[in-house]
């Protein structure tokens, strides 16, 4: 699937690596804005000195810079997992029950193979343009080709992108306090007050966002892959062993290959949507990889994720719909009993957090670099930058347990988000990559035909699910709120 590699082999401008699978080695570059980034060719790299950098810190600057170029692609394969595989994936069981074993398993196979290609398209954007080093400047750069490369349409799809970039990013984090809440609920059994569980969900948030490289939280990232993995295991093996005490074993329980009532359309997508969140990853990806050392390396790391998350999800969905039944709850934890479901949210407290705090420390470093792009601040642990970066963290980590506060529910803000953010960075812009900045040639002709009408298909799937994944996840909050499914924002 990554057709693009006979055209990423060459690169503009004298600084672009000449073999993409060679280490990176990142020369000192002169300041350089954002918009100087979206309307050079060039990769604003330079061999010149700052002038804001003096011939005492260069070394410490070069020394520094080489920790945000570490990342192996082992690692880039954690840090994806990280930021994809999370408690959301126990939100699948319930998500089989309302769509069908068959419908279920074949839209998380099929959505899963498109954030793959999606993904292979921004990984090929990159390594074609490598001074991409966000989602927002690609973004600019995309609107600035679609519109003959006016500046004002490349400013706006900057500013658009980076308002899509950083509300997702927070969005999710949100998510995150909102999972903790319920987790510390379940353990704990107590009646604080549920608020009480957010707070304290966002202070283990900031601390775990404090780290300012991907390669640093690529540590902590197999702990939180082992931690969905044992919540997952206990799950799903507790929900076994229930099943078969029941009356009639396991064949007594109520699943189903085909949804056996019509769920309606709203509810219907409603679940589609957690299955498009659970391979939300494609918004940190330009990111990431800009801490690549070797870039060519990415497409290991992609198929490697991709092809986890399948097995991941559709093993949990289908067997935890089949061992629990049409009652099962989202997340599956709480379809448990009451002591399995404090020893699995337990096990979950590492991935609820870590894979939390990756979406604020992806956002922090965003804002950090565009506000010291060129200046020792940005590579150098300054006194001043490191206040400005404990705060950035601390500012966005408020804003999330506001969101998680203000919706206070789990699966109505898993499809919002998706359908207003995901839509744009998995759907809509990664086919619009490969048309407008990666193909070569006539459309019409041979491979590049069909592979025009796959992208343009993939963008349809995007805007469908902008709409109405929208409409979906609307209906289904106004309906949980007046059904009294869920308390007030800001309460107990």
């Amino acid at each position: 699937m990554s057709h693009e590699g006979s055209s990423v082999a060459t690169h503009t401008g004298s600084n672009h690596l000449e073999d993409s699978g060679s280490e990176r080695h990142t020369p000192v570059g002169k300041t350089t804005t954002d918009d100087e980034i979206l309307v050079s060719k060039n990769s604003p790299r330079t061999d010149e000195k700052s002038p804001s950098l003096t011939d005492a810190n260069l070394d410490d600057v070069s020394r520094d810079q080489a920790k945000f170029h570490k990342l192996t692609w082992p690692r880039l394969t954690i840090v994806l997992i990280v930021e994809a595989i999370a408690l959301g994936s126990l939100s699948m069981p319930a998500t089989y029950a309302t769509l069908g074993l068959v419908p279920g398993l074949l839209i998380t196979i099929g959505i899963g193979f498109i954030a793959i290609y999606s993904s292979l398209n921004i990984g090929n954007t990159w390594l074609k343009f490598p001074h991409l080093e966000n989602y927002p400047l690609a973004g600019g750069l995309l609107f600035g080709r679609i519109f003959g490369g006016s500046k004002m349409a490349t400013s706006i799809g900057y500013w658009f992108t980076t308002a899509c970039f950083l509300l997702l990013l927070s969005f999710t984090t949100g998510s995150h306090a909102l999972t903790g809440k319920i987790l510390f609920q379940t353990i704990t059994d107590s009646n604080v007050c549920a608020i009480v569980f957010t707070v304290v969900s966002a202070v283990i948030l900031f601390l775990l966002a404090l780290p300012k490289t991907f390669s640093e939280m690529a540590i902590l990232g197999y702990i939180d892959f082992t931690s969905i993995m044992l919540a997952i295991g206990v799950t799903i093996i507790a929900a076994g062993i229930t099943g078969s005490k029941k009356p009639g074993g396991l064949d007594g329980i109520d699943w189903y290959a085909f949804p056996q009532s019509n769920p309606g359309f709203a509810e219907a997508f409603a679940s589609v949507l957690n299955i498009v969140f659970a391979f939300a990853y494609a918004q940190c990806q330009f990111s990431f990889m800009a801490e690549l050392r070797r870039p060519k390396d990415f497409t290991k790391s992609i198929w490697a994720l991709g092809l986890c998350e399948i097995v991941i999800y559709s093993l949990t969905g289908a067997l935890g719909f089949v061992f629990i039944g049409s009652d099962v709850q989202s997340p599956a934890l709480l379809s448990n009993s009451k002591v399995v479901s404090q020893v699995a949210f337990g096990l979950a407290i590492p991935v609820v957090f870590i894979s939390g705090s990756i979406n604020t420390q992806t956002a922090a470093r965003f804002i950090y670099d565009k506000m010291y792009r060129g200046t020792p601040h940005q590579w150098i642990s300054t006194k001043k930058g490191t206040i400005v970066w404990v705060a950035l963290v601390l500012g966005i980590t408020i804003f999330a347990w506001f969101v998680a506060e203000l919706i206070p529910f789990f699966s109505s803000l898993l499809g919002l988000i998706s359908s207003l953010f995901i839509s744009w960075f998995t759907f809509c812009f990664p086919p619009l990559f490969w048309i407008f900045l990666l193909r070569e040639g006539d459309w019409k002709k041979g491979r590049n035909l069909v592979l025009t009408i796959l992208n343009v298909a993939v963008f349809l799937i995007g805007m469908m699910i902008l709409v109405a994944g929208t409409y979906a996840s609307v209906v289904d909050i106004q309906s949980s709120f007046a059904e009294g499914a869920v308390g007030s924002p800001f309460s107990c």
